[in-house]
């Protein structure tokens, strides 16, 4: 089965099932978008009420895999839906030998399989114009599709531990190994290509699942993927994943804003000034200019420049910055505050025909920890949250958080979900009146929080 037949299945035409089957299905004017819903794996039930903010999570009776837990809460009103999505579930790549048909049995959830992988995601909302949540639900849908048909690509290469030149292992130059090796390529390194294809792909089939259906928006993305004794996590937005390990935490993932990407987002300006329509400047500067600075020397930084200069400023330097505002304040074009993403395809910004989506990329950036190299203990865990979690919580306090809670709870074979959601409880506060606020007495999160607590210790390896 490909990602192009469950679009068309999705889209409502006839699909073309592998080996050339076509599967009636009753055509509709317009697709219908798809309908709001929580992650599948949580507890049946309706939308928890927005003055209280309950926490939901998993319980006993939908255990995830590895023991791991999820929560989440809603907003605080901001919108009238949780604009996070969630994906757990564990994928079977069968490999394709050239020639034959694809296998119709694709997404399989049964232990006995050839190369069984474990994926948990996360997708938060990233549109600021509409409070809209299809891109996170397609997105949800699809993306681990996406990556179980990447890596049956490239089956036959990331079982062996020096990828061939060729995928059908045809050798055409006889050094071709030897330049393999000079290049250091690794069955890891082909893992991380599908990734990154699959996050392409997906953002391909929002865009047009969005178009189909007459709708706008785009999410970011955070996949974790465990494969062959390692962790891959891919990340495209700014939710974040961290390791905590017993004496030291490992990032796994960074936040792609428009202040981290400023270098990247001003040369491709540079490169294609059209794309800005002359109403932004590439450049940035410590504050937006006012009329008085023409004709001054002004603090200004460019694509190529890690530090700061000095630029005598011209009148067209007066527009407004393509990167502007500090911290959870930067935007890209006035208009997102994150640098990538999938979906937005037909964004623009707000009274005018300048596109958003050249500026954002749908790349994820891809990291691996091998647990060959480690020695996990009991209570190591990988967390994935939003961040919702992490605009009220540092690493080290969730870490200090994680470690104090399990030690204390080892015999709760529930440990794991509890934990998950102590951290969406303390993110998101106590309300005291109107506002809500931590225990220390600053600002709560006012945003959906959602979080994954995966275990690594008791790990299932590929069978």
């Amino acid at each position: 089965m490909s990602v192009e037949w469950l679009r068309r299945l999705r889209r409502g035409g006839p699909a073309e099932r592998p080996g050339g089957a076509r599967e009636s299905v009753p055509r509709s004017p317009q697709p219908a978008p798809p309908q709001y819903r929580r992650p599948k794996f949580l507890r049946v039930g309706e939308e928890s009420p927005r003055g209280g903010r309950a926490v939901r999570g998993t319980g006993p009776e939908r255990p995830l895999p590895w023991s791991s837990g999820y929560a989440e809460v809603i907003n605080a009103e901001k919108s009238e839906f949780n604009e996070d999505q969630a994906a757990c579930c564990q994928i079977s790549v069968r490999r394709r030998e050239p020639g034959l048909e694809e296998d119709q049995e694709w997404l399989i959830l049964s232990a006995v399989c050839m190369a069984p992988r474990r994926l948990f995601s996360l997708l938060d909302l990233s549109s600021p114009l509409q409070f809209l949540t299809e891109a996170a639900i397609i997105a949800s849908n699809y993306l681990h599709c996406c990556i179980k048909q990447k890596l049956e690509e490239v089956a036959g290469a990331i079982v062996e531990a020096c990828p061939p030149m060729h995928l059908s292992g045809r050798c055409v130059c006889d050094s071709d190994p030897q330049f393999v090796e000079e290049k250091h390529i690794h069955a890891e390194d082909v893992v991380v290509g599908a990734l990154e294809n699959a996050f392409q792909e997906c953002d391909e089939v929002i865009g047009q699942e969005m178009e189909a259906t007459n709708q706008t928006g785009g999410c970011t993305a955070l996949a974790a993927l465990y494969f062959q004794g390692k962790l891959y996590v891919a990340n495209a937005g700014d939710s974040r994943a961290i390791l905590v390990l017993k004496d030291t935490i490992v990032p796994m993932s960074s936040e792609f804003t428009p202040e981290t990407e400023r270098q990247r987002l001003q040369h491709l300006a540079f490169l294609f000034p059209k794309l800005l329509d002359g109403e932004f400047t590439r450049f940035e500067f410590p504050r937006r200019l006012k009329g008085d600075d023409v004709g001054q020397k002004v603090l200004y930084r460019d694509y190529f420049m890690e530090g700061w200069g000095y630029k005598l400023v011209e009148k067209a330097d007066l527009k407004y910055p393509l990167v502007h505002g500090h911290g959870k304040q930067a935007r890209l074009l006035g208009t997102l505050s994150v640098s990538r993403g999938l979906g937005d395809h037909q964004l623009k910004v707000i009274d005018t025909n300048i596109e958003v989506k050249p500026f954002l990329s749908c790349i994820p950036k891809v990291n691996v920890f091998d647990f060959a190299v480690h020695d996990i203990k009991e209570d190591d865990v990988l967390i994935m949250a939003t961040d919702g979690l992490w605009d009220v919580l540092c690493n080290k306090e969730v870490a200090h958080m994680a470690r104090s809670f399990l030690a204390e709870n080892r015999t709760n074979p529930h440990r794991f979900s509890e934990l998950a959601k102590s951290l969406v409880c303390r993110a998101r506060g106590r309300k005291r009146g109107h506002q809500w606020m931590l225990d220390d007495s600053q600002e709560a999160s006012y945003d959906d929080i959602s979080v994954f607590v995966i275990p690594l210790h008791n790990r299932v390896e590929d069978c």
